[in-house]
């Protein structure tokens, strides 16, 4: 009898990770645990006002070792015994201080408290002047530094926020030996890995958020004299990361004893190398080439994939990078987004429920049932030329053409503006923000053939899904996993353990398949289309009156 082989995806959301216990045979989902991050849901080491988001590495770890172990329990030792491969993948970019020996300063007691030392989150925008430092910078240079991710850099990426926190905090920037990706420093905990030097790094974060790309140098980054020049407090830094960069197809070593013995597992487990959330999730998606997949949650990430030789020589301008193999090895990865999808509505939300929680927090539970109640309502609003108007840039504009300085906005009101009438003008701004990513790639000559809805908005709200689809006019599959991240992590751990040659082999085996098809509805979109146009009219008087700080 053939032994039955289990991989185990592991997912680091913004509120949550869960784990995702699998059969690399045919897909079947075998166990699945969450874990939701304590500190953060107490809000502690944050302030919205300030738009800093920070993550004690603690929550990470404690949902890393009580997830996999609720998965395993589920499962019976059966399943423990055989668990060939672990792959995490993570939200991105949230780097984080680390010493020499790899260990994030907010592990260390003197630095447990201090918001500095810990993750920042891909949301965190505190470093908005320091990415527009770089961009000023990068434009007066001879060599377009910033020509693989679309030529704007980004507050939410790894090199502005780390020259903020070294401009911040001398007790961080004088204990800082370098800065690591969530996403990198997980596999190497699993692995136990001793010093900094050792971690093996995703090509994924690397391309997307760190500049690195193999055109550069033989380091992989701009030269040294393009950071010090910047900043002297970057100058040497590239000397303390690393040259070499790896797909997650790859091993980033085996579970190191200490971690075997915490989870249950045998040391012999293939620990893979890890990647972004929305990367892996493309490919527990299914993604294809040209079908833009859009991983939907409290932001978006849509992911396109094309042949390498079909876009050779080609810069799109605006998004959030374009690199070799960072979602699947042998194929241009090509990333976009939103800053705020479903933490729009979550605003909203909360934006309405604030007598109940301050006044009757008893009633909490009746918060919850909010979104969904507008939605219903909503839907059954016809669109017209007259209806509120929104700009769904709450959180500043990831792509096309990242600003973090810009602002939301709501148009049109009057007294009959009504809850449903103003969260279907917002979900219509997230379709619209949707909307320009197409239209950036296939004004920049790359076609996009298909949509792909994956992520709990997709799953959950048959309104919004509609909504998109007549917006973009364009049919929108959505994928049947409720969890394609953790579902493409496992795909990945699969692929890296060898039971798999290549992850397409993963995904065709693993994959489940497609359970609804969203069709547009030729009237509305008709009249979307002339919405779209006072959309757009209404962006550029916002970013006209925008100052930045």
């Amino acid at each position: 009898m053939q032994k039955e082989n289990f991989v185990l995806g592991v997912d680091y959301g913004t509120d949550s990770v869960r784990s995702l216990l699998v059969n690399a045979a045919d897909g079947a989902e075998i166990a699945s645990a969450v874990f939701y991050y304590p500190r953060w849901k107490d809000g502690l080491y944050c302030k919205p006002s300030e738009n800093r988001f920070r993550q004690h590495p603690l929550d990470y770890i404690e949902g890393l070792e009580q997830t996999i172990r609720a998965c395993l329990a589920q499962a019976g030792p059966a399943a423990a015994r055989n668990v060939a491969a672990i792959s995490i993948d993570t939200t991105g970019s949230t780097p984080v201080a680390v010493d020499e020996t790899g260990t994030p300063l907010g592990l260390l007691p003197e630095f447990s408290d201090n918001p500095n030392a810990l993750f920042v989150l891909w949301k965190d925008h505190t470093a908005v002047g320091e990415a527009t430092a770089i961009n000023a910078h990068a434009a007066t240079l001879p060599t377009n530094y910033l020509q693989f991710v679309g030529g704007i850099y980004s507050s939410e990426w790894f090199w502005a926020k780390l020259l903020h926190i070294l401009r911040a905090d001398p007790a961080v920037r004088a204990a800082c030996y370098s800065w690591v990706e969530h996403c990198d420093w997980i596999p190497f905990l699993l692995t136990g890995g001793h010093h900094v030097s050792e971690m093996k790094r995703g090509v994924c974060a690397a391309g997307h958020k760190a500049l690195w790309a193999k055109d550069f140098s033989a380091g992989g980054f701009p030269p040294d004299s393009f950071f010090s020049s910047l900043d002297p407090l970057l100058k040497g830094f590239t000397s303390r990361l690393y040259t070499e960069t790896y797909t997650s197809d790859q091993s980033a070593g085996t579970l190191c004893p200490e971690w075997a013995s915490r989870l249950g597992l045998s040391t012999n487990v293939i620990i893979g190398v890890g990647a972004f959330d929305a990367h892996m999730g493309a490919v527990g998606g299914q993604i294809e080439p040209y079908h833009l997949s859009k991983v939907m949650g409290t932001s978006t990430c849509d992911m396109l994939v094309a042949p390498l030789h079909e876009v050779e020589g080609r810069l799109i301008k605006g998004i959030c990078g374009q690199v070799p193999g960072s979602v699947i090895p042998g194929m241009m990865g090509m990333e976009a987004g939103q800053s705020a999808f479903g933490d729009a509505y979550a605003w909203f939300r909360d934006l309405l429920s604030w007598p109940l929680q301050q006044l009757l927090p008893s009633e909490s539970g009746i918060i919850d049932r909010i979104i969904p109640e507008l939605g219903r309502q909503a839907a059954a609003l016809e669109p017209g030329p007259q209806d509120e108007l929104a700009l769904d840039w709450f959180n500043g504009r990831r792509t096309p053409d990242a600003n973090q300085w810009l602002k939301g906005a709501i148009t049109g009101l009057d007294l009959g503006s009504d809850a449903p009438r103003l969260f279907r003008a917002i979900v219509e701004a997230t379709c619209f923000g949707a909307r320009a990513i197409v239209d950036r790639f296939t004004e920049e000559g790359v076609p996009i053939r298909g949509l792909i809805g994956l992520g709990g908005v997709a799953k959950k709200s048959p309104f919004i899904m509609q909504m998109m689809a007549d917006v973009m006019d364009r049919p929108i599959r959505i994928h049947a996993s409720e969890q394609t991240c953790a579902l493409g992590a496992a795909m990945f751990a699969a692929t890296a353990a060898g039971l798999y040659p290549k992850v397409e082999d993963a995904m065709a085996a693993i994959g489940q398949g497609f359970d609804t098809t969203y069709t547009p509805d030729s009237n509305r979109a008709a009249i979307y289309a002339g919405r779209l146009r006072d959309y757009q009219a209404l962006g550029q008087f916002i970013q006209s009156t925008t100052k930045e700080k």
